[in-house]
């Protein structure tokens, strides 16, 4: 893909902040509205562990996508081998297949709280306003564009980062008062699972921390080593606050009586705080339609690169969209969040043979091969929370 040099930045805070706030923005678009009853209906209490190991395995992805941003770029920029540009290749549209779900799943969760806060979150109800939001957003994109409707990211993820924090002390609060009681914290006890159905139902989470590859895309604006540097931030800011987030979360878990929804986050604010929920309802609208219009934003962008300027902008809306709503009624939220799982999943195993193209020392060609394994595994395997 052709980029413009991009300014140079270096040792520009200014600018780190504004390059770590594209990852962290997709990081937490739906992560933290349903990583705790996915894990929790897994794992149980384990479930702090589990998300620090899928936490492990994307910090190694990153670190393929950050060796790509310094290495693999100047050499798909000058003469690459064959094999590099077709790795490359493959996965600029293996990554259109993986914003379209994403798109998808960014809707479903919005229709699930704002529709959940209404007690009115059937199935129906919310395939219909998930397609009735994608459709909005595709005559947007067709008639007028996208760009303003993107600028919502930086309020999205500043309202989000506020409710996550509102959150985590609410939660806090509550861990404290039921500690300090007679009866103490009170420990659920979630349905069994083998081993082989927890491994399969944490692989479907990849979904929850992706975002990081985003600086991948930055070249136009940022310098590599700003954008290396964004994506490391991004990936130890939202490991520790996702961390954290499901430690204090967990002793309400019990509260949802094994009932792990796609939007079970409202009754865990509810049981801590009814002050809580219209501000995670507001956040969660605004953070999810947000990451939808930049994921859409990012597709039409990739159709385009891919198609070498065939396929015009708006005929790319149309065909995420289209693509989008297909997929809108043909499976539920948690089906979706498993299925973005293993398409990103693919997309960072192509990153990864990217990586190993342009590789010169053979420790990191093993090193990008057993990511690539472990990758190779979600895709294949990762089924939806049950």
């Amino acid at each position: 893909m052709q980029r413009k040099p991009a300014i140079n930045h270096r040792g520009n805070p200014r600018a780190l902040v504004r390059a770590t706030c594209t990852p962290l923005a997709s990081i937490f678009g739906s992560g933290f509205l349903v990583m705790v009853p996915i894990l929790a209906g897994a794992v149980g209490t384990y479930a702090v562990l589990a998300m620090a190991l899928v936490c492990a395995l994307a910090f190694c992805v990153g670190s393929v996508i950050r060796f790509n941003i310094r290495h693999a770029e100047p050499a798909l920029a000058a003469s690459p081998k064959e094999s590099t540009l077709a790795f490359e290749r493959s996965s600029d549209l293996a990554l259109v297949m993986a914003y379209v779900i994403s798109v998808c799943l960014y809707l479903h969760i919005l229709s699930a709280f704002v529709l959940g806060s209404l007690h009115l979150d059937t199935g129906v109800n919310e395939d219909a306003l998930t397609t009735a939001v994608i459709v909005f957003i595709t005559v947007i994109g067709v008639t007028r564009g996208l760009k303003s409707l993107a600028a919502l990211e930086g309020i999205a993820l500043a309202v989000t980062l506020v409710i996550i924090v509102l959150l985590i002390g609410g939660f806090a609060l509550y861990d404290l008062h039921a500690w300090r009681s007679p009866a103490g914290l009170t420990l659920f006890h979630p349905k069994p699972h083998s081993l082989w159905e927890i491994l399969t139902i944490v692989a479907g989470t990849l979904i929850v921390v992706q975002g990081f590859e985003t600086t991948r895309y930055l070249g136009d604006s940022f310098q590599a080593d700003t954008r290396i540097r964004a994506s490391r931030w991004s990936q130890l800011i939202s490991t520790g606050v996702y961390l954290v987030f499901i430690a204090v979360a967990l002793p309400l878990v019990h509260t949802l009586n094994g009932k792990y929804g796609d939007n079970s986050l409202i009754h865990l604010a509810a049981a801590a705080s009814s002050v809580l929920v219209a501000p995670l309802v507001i956040a969660a609208a605004m953070s999810q339609f947000s990451a939808a219009v930049a994921d859409t934003l990012a597709a039409t962008g990739n159709l385009e690169e891919v198609t070498h300027h065939q396929l015009k902008l708006r005929f790319a809306t149309l065909l995420v969209g289209a693509g989008a709503i297909a997929l809108t009624w043909s499976a539920d939220t948690l089906e979706i969040v498993a299925l973005a799982s293993r398409a990103f999943a693919f997309y960072y195993l192509l990153q990864c043979l990217v990586a190993i193209s342009v590789s010169q020392s053979a420790g990191q060609r093993t090193l990008f091969a057993t990511v690539a394994a472990a990758l190779a595994f979600i895709t294949v395997f990762a089924v939806p929370a049950s």
